[in-house]
């Protein structure tokens, strides 16, 4: 079944924050937010186009939903409840901030139908989101997570790299913690420098450095296994592309690009697909052809953008002795390979790529 949201921007409605990376009025293409009256209109005009048979869930994005006041909440909630109870929709979703939680929100939201929050926490470094101008702490977005689970509702978490004061080892550690809250879902985005915001300001004055989209990709990477290896979905790694995003008087600075997920999981590949090679003493080169399965899906991620990493693969092997084959018989995140002439497979699942990164210190292990 596929899965369809049906987005609501309130842009910075209900935030009594300005963190230093965000100027909504420039990624978000409304520069007010939408008024509850106008709800259904919107709501129609999107189920007018969803397939039939589609998961349809609405989403309310871009603002601090919970920290709006309670009256506005409901006015909004008011508005779709009744595309849930006539199963129009099958789901409603909504973002805040930790410290926009608590027991008497959570309630009055399971009213309305309410069954997935986000939660903004971008980083479980408490120096992190002090630079960052975040106005919380690691202990709100702790006890945030477990009144949403205590209460039934799907956890989602965000976070963001390259933060001022982050680091790469500061990642791990916040994701070692957000496993440990055990969310439903993550999101994982790239810091990227916005014109009109105080990291603007810090970037020019040459205080603040921005992530290249080579260290962007290579962190979010580990994150990604990480997730993984404890089976928890990131269902978004990167903005989402869009006009103001694409124009150098919106965005100054980052590691910006509009497939930066593919990324992500193109680099995965490289490194699952060297280490098989390894495996099977194909690197450095033994003048043998060598085959790579992969399932249909994946083709594209291991081969990479403009072939990078074939031709990287290539280099190491050498020319003329890698050939990919596309095989329904491996499991999707999963490579084989044989010798040409040969009947043994080798094969390497990522669950046991992730286990050897751990063995090796690559990726912090359980305590």
């Amino acid at each position: 079944m596929k899965h369809v949201n049906i987005p609501i921007f309130i842009p910075h409605v209900g935030c009594p924050f300005t963190c230093i990376f965000c100027n909504q009025r420039h990624i978000a293409s409304q520069l007010e937010p939408l008024s509850p009256s106008a709800i259904p209109e919107l709501v129609d005009q999107h189920l007018a186009t969803i397939p039939p048979g589609s998961e349809i869930e609405i989403a309310f994005f871009g603002g601090s939903f919970t920290m709006m006041d309670v009256s506005l909440q409901e006015a909004y909630l008011r508005q779709v409840s009744p595309y849930l109870i006539k199963g129009l929709i099958h789901g409603l979703r909504l973002s805040t901030r930790p410290d926009g939680i608590d027991p008497d929100i959570l309630k009055m939201l399971k009213y309305w139908g309410v069954d997935t929050v986000e939660l903004g926490v971008q980083s479980c470094d408490d120096e992190v989101l002090a630079a960052a101008g975040r106005g919380m702490a690691l202990l709100q977005i702790v006890e945030a997570s477990r009144l949403l689970k205590e209460y039934g509702f799907k956890l989602g978490i965000q976070l963001m790299v390259g933060l001022p004061g982050d680091n790469r080892l500061k990642d791990l550690a916040t994701t070692r913690v957000i496993i440990g809250l055990r969310p439903d879902m993550v999101r994982i985005y790239p810091t990227l420098v916005i014109a009109g915001t105080e990291l603007a300001r810090q970037w020019r004055e040459g205080s603040y450095q921005e992530l290249s989209l080579p260290e962007a990709v290579s962190v979010c990477a580990e994150m990604l296994l990480m997730f993984q290896y404890h089976h928890i979905p990131v269902i978004r790694l990167g903005l989402q592309p869009s006009q103001e995003l694409q124009s150098a008087e919106t965005l100054l600075a980052g590691p910006y690009h509009p497939a930066f997920g593919e990324l992500v999981e193109q680099h995965i590949f490289y490194m699952q697909a060297r280490e098989l090679l390894l495996d099977a003493q194909a690197l450095p080169g033994r003048d043998r052809p060598v085959n790579l399965l992969v399932n249909p899906a994946d083709v594209s991620r291991l081969i990479g953008q403009h072939r990078r990493n074939f031709l990287r693969l290539e280099e190491e092997l050498g020319t003329g002795l890698l050939k990919v084959i596309k095989s329904e018989a491996i499991a999707p995140d999963s490579l084989g390979l044989y010798y040409s002439g040969e009947n043994r497979i080798l094969t390497l699942v990522r669950e046991d790529f992730i286990r050897r990164l751990i063995d090796r210190g690559l990726l912090p292990g359980e305590d």
